[in-house]
């Protein structure tokens, strides 16, 4: 396996224990924080993200750079969420 494929891997199973934890210390944690994935706006701006570094990453790096798009659209998904809405009247 690609060592950059490991790290990207490394990464995304660091994302899930930090859940797991947040879980562990209080219960119905865990299910908050993966609140995004049900968010129709936050899926498809990741799924953009994913699209578009997945495209630009592969001509220079091969399919290591699809496991990289992918958790780059998690976080873009993840912190689209977490973002409040931007109050209209400002």
């Amino acid at each position: 396996m690609d060592p950059s494929v490991m790290t990207a891997a490394v990464a995304a199973a660091a994302l899930v224990v930090r859940v797991a934890v947040l879980e562990w210390r209080t219960p119905g944690r865990g299910v908050r924080e993966w609140a995004f994935a049900r968010d129709g706006r936050a899926v498809a701006l990741g799924g953009a993200a994913a699209l578009c570094l997945g495209a630009a990453g592969w001509p220079v790096a091969g399919a290591p750079a699809l496991a990289w798009a992918a958790l780059a659209g998690v976080l873009v998904a993840y912190v689209t969420h977490r973002r409040p809405p931007e109050d209209p009247e400002d």
